[in-house]
């Protein structure tokens, strides 16, 4: 398997030039992250992750987590040493709130070091994810006391947090779930059930793992309606605040799963023991959902960036096996000699269709990355409103496309391999099976469609939609001051108005009652709209690259004009072909027996 190197000129090109990271270093309280700051930061989480991590990915994959006898998981070879220096190093907190000992950086920048954790160790890096969501659903929902007794463990990393949702009679289908929680009369509630697919419920890694549950309350309604969120911990905390006796919960089994083997899926049972596990309300009473939701949004975008994630690791591993691989002269060559696969054109095809779905991807999460930090820190209030309606509207977009994409990307690399891709030795696969999970996580990508085109596409009668186009469009200009852009230009133009045909295709839809053929169209629509906003941020780095000094390695800004304009001419076309099926309708869908 390659060793993961990160990618850091890509990186601070992609924060400063397609990002503005300057504008949000602007931001109160983000003073200290100035372009300069950053880059350095990055240099040394770089460091980190490739010589700590991602020598355990191998390792992580072959051994996977397991269940001990004494009911508590145990993790791969290295993993509890290379947590500890995860811990000291203060990169689980990097970008979580300076009150509670995090280091209060942009999430802008935050992604960019998730990132490179993913990449160097899928399965490892969701044990942080899951935590950097509970700190977000306590921060915003929690009580003083529960922010008082739990933040500063869970940012520092020290404790470990995890998402209980899912329940095997549910699924998806969270509204209905049966666990529930008795009210105690100190204030507190006993909850009862049984959870499925958590992740990293438990590890041997840390003192506690704080679980964040939804359970209904004595006498609440069915539905969705009727659900609260508790905080249980695998602790009770003693008076001190430090962990004291185990709470009335078990890890019943772990799953085996196609990929991500380190990382321990659980089945929780509460309660079993009789009295049930004591857990602590967060929020008010049936508001479980609305604020599971703050967990939830931040995750779609963590496992959005597992998408990016897998493909650079794809990438990186085809590119260095393709550059080795000698196999077949080249076609009407007149050199006898074979040479190495990188030569040939259709393997090219293959790496520079992944990276520049990569570079397209990448771009994508740092902007809404960078909406986030704007939706909690712009100035006026009016400002950082509208930034929340378009981080709304990337969301489904952001985890859905970009997971899609990396299933595909990985693939891509292991074909790049050929037979070598399909045997676990190369390490091809692991990308593969790693990726294959994150479409199914945090709502399958058909549920983000819906999400996409039911809630998100009416905001405003469509008009955070619209103001997303009309932004996109604004490049065409800047792009016609370069000839060899205009081939691009001409696509992107296309995409554009393909988006904006489509979009108003589906509001009149939606208007007219008509839910049928939008619901059809749903996934479809979503490929487009990721697909353009691929080429509108490609389309943005190709012109940062022209306008680059030449003093500025001049090798790098012509590779990224190269690829850019690969993505807007080759790959972004592809969006064309997805107008029919959008205004198709869902007849077909219906009709057929599928017996």
């Amino acid at each position: 398997m390659t060793t993961y190197v990160p990618p850091l000129q890509e990186h601070n090109f992609v924060l400063n030039h397609v990002a503005d990271l300057e504008s949000v270093s602007k931001l109160n309280g983000y003073q200290h992250a100035d372009p300069a700051t950053v880059s350095t930061i990055l240099e040394e989480a770089g460091r980190f992750f490739s010589e700590v991590m991602a020598p355990l990915n191998r390792v992580g994959d072959e051994q996977g987590s397991s269940l001990g006898e004494d009911g508590v998981v145990n993790t791969p070879d290295g993993f509890d040493d290379a947590y500890n220096k995860l811990v000291e190093s203060g990169w689980p907190g990097a970008h979580l709130s300076a009150e509670w000992g995090g280091g209060g950086l942009p999430y802008l920048v935050g992604s960019v070091i998730q990132e490179m954790f993913k990449t160097s160790n899928m399965a490892f890096s969701l044990c942080g994810m899951l935590t950097q969501g509970a700190v977000e659903a306590i921060e915003k929902h929690g009580s003083d006391e529960l922010k008082e007794g739990y933040l500063e463990k869970l940012v520092s990393g020290e404790w470990t947090g995890t998402m209980n949702l899912t329940e095997p009679e549910a699924g998806s289908d969270v509204g209905a779930l049966r666990s529930k929680a008795i009210k105690q009369d100190d204030g507190s509630y006993r909850i009862f059930g049984t959870k499925i697919f958590i992740t990293w419920g438990d590890q041997d890694l840390t003192d506690n793992v704080i679980h964040l549950v939804l359970a209904r309350t004595e006498g609440a309604p069915e539905g969705t309606r009727g659900i609260s969120m508790f905080l249980v911990p695998k602790h009770v905390l003693n008076e001190d605040g430090t962990p004291g006796e185990m709470n009335d919960l078990k890890i019943v089994s772990l799953e085996h799963k196609l990929g991500i083997h380190a990382s321990p899926t659980c089945v929780i049972s509460f309660g079993d023991e009789g009295d049930g596990a004591v857990g602590y309300l967060v929020g008010e009473e049936m508001a479980g959902m609305r604020n599971m939701f703050t967990m939830m949004n931040a995750a779609r975008i963590g496992v959005g960036m597992e998408g990016l994630a897998m493909s650079e690791g794809a990438y990186q591993q085809a590119l260095t096996y393709a550059k080795e691989r000698i196999q077949g002269r080249l076609v009407g060559g007149s050199d006898p000699d074979s040479v190495a696969i990188v030569e040939h054109l259709d393997v090219r095809r293959m790496l520079l269709t992944i990276r520049a779905n990569t570079e397209a991807m990448r771009a994508l999460l740092y902007y809404a990355a960078r909406t986030g930090d704007l939706s909690a820190h712009a100035e006026p209030e009016d400002a950082r409103e509208d930034a929340s309606k378009l981080l709304g509207l990337l969301t489904p977009i952001v985890k859905a496309w970009m997971t899609d994409l990396g299933v595909e990307m990985a693939s891509l690399g292991l074909q790049v391999h050929g037979g070598m891709g399909y045997v676990e030795e190369t390490g091809a696969a692991q990308f593969y099976r790693d990726s294959r999970i994150a479409p199914i996580y945090e709502g399958t990508n058909g549920i983000q469609a819906i999400d996409l085109v039911l809630r998100k596409l009416p905001i405003e009668n469509g008009a955070v939609v619209e103001s997303l186009i009309t932004e996109m469009t604004e490049v065409l200009s800047a792009m016609s001051d370069h000839d060899d852009l205009g081939a691009f230009r001409d696509e992107l133009t296309s995409a554009l108005q393909d988006l904006a045909d489509t979009t108003s295709y589906l509001a009149a839809k939606l208007a007219a009652g008509d839910l049928d053929d939008p619901l059809a169209a749903a996934s479809p629509y979503l490929r487009q709209f990721g697909t353009v906003l691929g080429g509108w941020l490609m389309a943005k780095a190709a012109v940062a690259a022209k306008s680059e000094p030449a003093e500025h390695d001049s090798e790098f800004l012509h590779e990224k004009v190269i690829t850019a304009r690969f993505y807007g001419e080759h790959l972004l076309p592809q969006a064309r072909g997805l107008v029919a099926t959008i205004k198709a309708g869902g007849d077909l869908l219906a009709a057929a027996s599928l017996d």
